[in-house]
């Protein structure tokens, strides 16, 4: 069964997602004699010998890797004017190398933000960077470590679809969307706070109301 939920439910998915080959060597980074498992934000995503080694299907929708798109425009264009090329970007990527790209950021029609842990929570910044600061308005998917307790906050920052983890029910994240029914801050899905989506007569209006006068108040 699919684990993409999109559009409040769950569907099929059309999209192959291309993975990066494994680096030919995984170098273990210490500080303070602690192992560091986050990449820093603008690091290199992937080697040449990577982006080379990267197989992306002959046919279909594919969502390839940034580094491989930024490396392989020349040969992906085609596929990217037919629609059936989306491109992802791990967390710790900058959304400058794709933005520039392209005149109108909506050429594309899928871009995927890749959560490489739960705890990562840079691809929310992200989100609401393409939705707000460069107008992004087609399918903007989360993929990776996305769990149920990250959806309905993904949905806030402007992700419309999550693929959900292989392991996790795609069927519990989806009752997720639905475990707060009126957030209180403004956020991507609605910019409006609570105070503003609801009006209601305060003090001071109720005593400026105007009050009809009562038939003994009359004058003939």
């Amino acid at each position: 069964m699919s684990n993409l939920i999109k559009n409040n439910a769950i569907v099929t998915d059309e999209w192959t997602l291309v993975p990066l080959p494994a680096p030919a060597e995984d170098t273990v980074r210490k500080q303070a004699g602690k192992v560091v498992i986050f990449k820093v934000t603008g690091e290199q995503a992937a080697t040449a010998a990577q982006i080379q080694e990267t197989v992306i299907p002959d046919s279909g929708k594919v969502i390839v890797p940034l580094p491989v798109w930024l490396a392989r425009k020349a040969t992906l264009s085609a596929r990217l004017k037919k629609g059936e090329l989306g491109i992802w970007i791990d967390s710790f990527e900058l959304l400058e190398p794709l933005v520039n790209c392209f005149a109108d950021i909506n050429a594309l029609p899928l871009i995927a933000i890749h959560f490489p842990r739960f705890v990562d929570g840079r691809g929310f910044s992200l989100a609401a960077q393409l939705r707000t600061r460069y107008g992004y308005r087609n399918e903007l998917r989360a993929i990776g470590d996305v769990l149920r307790d990250q959806l309905f906050f993904m949905r806030r920052c402007g992700f419309d679809a999550y693929a959900i983890r292989a392991d996790r029910s795609a069927e519990d994240a989806l009752a997720s969307l639905r475990d707060f029914s009126e957030p209180y801050q403004g956020a991507v899905d609605n910019p409006l706070p609570v105070w503003r989506r609801h009006a209601r007569m305060g003090h001071h209006a109720a005593r400026t109301a105007t009050v009809q006068p009562s038939h003994e108040d009359q004058v003939d």
